[in-house]
């Protein structure tokens, strides 16, 4: 039986964070869907489908992963996909307490669902898709955060 894991998350944008999280993943496990869910928030950057896109430009070099949009459940998403993973990135403890009760939640409605949780490589701990949409809309170099297509799409949107 292979081992299919589920990576979800808003990606507004995919950050160096996320790709931390999802080649590692892809090392553990035989294939990895990283889920973009439909809500972004009040101002998101990107709309779903270039948020999409722009993380299948910057995973093509990972072969067991692909990528997906989705809405409503995530036990939903994970059975339509038949996963029983689902991978975390935590980078703090209150990104944990948070996990752990979505976990649960998740777990009692699918009692097949594990959730592993991932810390990012310390380079990445304080990285979020949050603090590099403020920064770029501000005027700031994001870089160094987020891989070439996606600064690419940000510069694009800010000029």
């Amino acid at each position: 039986m292979s081992k299919k894991a589920v990576y979800p998350g808003t990606f507004d944008p995919i950050t160096n964070g996320h790709v931390d999280i999802i080649e590692r993943s892809a090392k553990l496990f035989d294939e990895v869907i990283v889920a973009v869910a439909k809500s972004a928030g009040k101002a998101p950057l990107f709309d779903l489908a270039e948020r999409v896109e722009l993380a299948q430009r910057t995973l093509a070099h990972l072969s067991n992963v692909q990528v997906y949009s989705f809405e409503g459940l995530l036990v939903d998403f994970a059975k339509q996909q038949q996963a029983n993973i689902v991978v975390r990135g935590v980078r703090s403890i209150a990104d944990f307490e948070y996990e752990k009760q979505m976990a649960g939640m998740n777990q009692k409605m699918f009692a097949e669902l594990e959730t592993v949780f991932l810390t990012p490589q310390a380079q990445w701990a304080d990285l979020s898709s949050t603090l590099v949409r403020d920064i770029a809309r501000c005027g700031g170099d994001v870089s160094n955060f987020v891989s070439a297509e996606v600064f690419n799409a940000i510069s694009k949107k800010s000029s």
